[in-house]
């Protein structure tokens, strides 16, 4: 079996607009991205970024999306990614941005990534407290903060010849 080098590009979709983050999909998502990479690369960056590229994983409440592509050409898609600035979702546009929080050689990477950098988040939230209540929820969050063993449903955990 020939294993194909992946990467995986874990980013946040930043937006003034409240609502942009309830209507996000991950079609959108990867329709966006698509055409920024066109934009920007041409036809022959659409094709090579094109090649495996899917959005994995889309949790509209966070913001947070995990996109994956050919190790070849993740930095043709990374470079694309400041130039998505709206999304499109049940004919409404969103105006928002990708920001690239990690790149990663397997999703189980970006996953220990992802709970880093949501601890660093609540500690920042923690020092910001206005009262006791608001304290003891963001401890509350802070100690549920961990990864849970899961068995991988398929082959993207295989190649972890990673970028940290």
């Amino acid at each position: 079996k020939f294993a194909v080098s992946r990467r995986y590009v874990l980013c946040e979709v930043v937006s003034e607009d409240p609502r942009c983050r309830q209507c996000i999909e991950d079609r959108a998502v990867g329709l966006a991205v698509r055409d920024a990479i066109g934009r920007v690369h041409g036809d022959y960056g659409l094709a090579c970024c094109s090649i495996s590229f899917t959005v994995k994983y889309l949790n509209a409440y966070t913001g947070t999306v995990l996109l994956r592509c050919r190790k070849d050409f993740y930095r043709l898609l990374c470079s694309a990614l400041p130039f998505v600035r709206q999304l499109e979702s049940r004919n409404q546009r969103y105006p928002c941005a990708l920001r690239t929080l990690h790149v990663g050689g397997t999703i189980r990477t970006c996953q220990k990534f992802l709970i880093q950098y949501n601890r660093r988040q609540l500690l920042m939230l923690l020092q910001n407290c206005t009262n006791e209540e608001e304290r003891r929820c963001i401890q509350k969050s802070l100690l549920s903060c961990s990864l849970t063993e899961e068995q991988p449903q398929s082959g993207d955990e295989d190649d972890d010849d990673g970028i940290e």
